[in-house]
């Protein structure tokens, strides 16, 4: 059964998350190629790993005063508005039939660690296409300075089944 057309609209959040320096170390590390806990064994970072991704003395002598996340460090908390939209019983979706689509991000500012993260998620638009359904969910994410940093667009498929 198709999803109602009515949800478009629907909002989601806030959801709150707080940056944690050894989290976007991890991050950086792993999206590099390496293993996450390599930080921790004071092993050198993988590859061309820019030093503002993990150092917190090069990130200190930066414009941006501290190490910086990764960009794509975003989706461990910008989903979350998506995630609760693809499970909320009113839209009735069937996860085992879910594909996700594609994600888009618009970096607006860095992020750093300590900065507290709000994020609020819409259904932007429901359509059918080729027997599916397409769930579309933007988000937008504010630091605590009420600034945004981040805008994302999710996209669901479910096929029909």
């Amino acid at each position: 059964m198709p999803i109602d057309r009515k949800y478009i609209g629907k909002t989601y959040g806030p959801t709150v998350y707080t940056a944690g320096l050894e989290k976007m170390r991890e991050f950086a590390f792993a999206v590099a190629g390496g293993v996450p806990s390599m930080g921790f064994s004071g092993s050198s970072p993988p590859g061309d790993l820019h030093p503002l991704l993990h150092d917190s003395a090069a990130g200190a002598k930066s414009e941006y005063g501290s190490v910086i996340a990764f960009p794509t460090f975003c989706v461990t908390f910008a989903i979350a508005p998506f995630a609760m939209a693809v499970s909320d019983p009113d839209l009735g979706v069937n996860l085992l039939m879910l594909v996700h689509g594609e994600q888009e991000f618009e970096i607006l500012d860095v992020i750093r660690p300590g900065d507290v993260l709000t994020t609020t998620g819409t259904v932007k638009d429901i359509f059918d296409k080729a027997s599916k359904d397409f769930l579309i969910v933007t988000t937008e994410t504010k630091n605590q300075h009420g600034k945004v940093v981040v805008r994302g667009t999710w996209t669901a498929v479910i096929r029909h089944g």
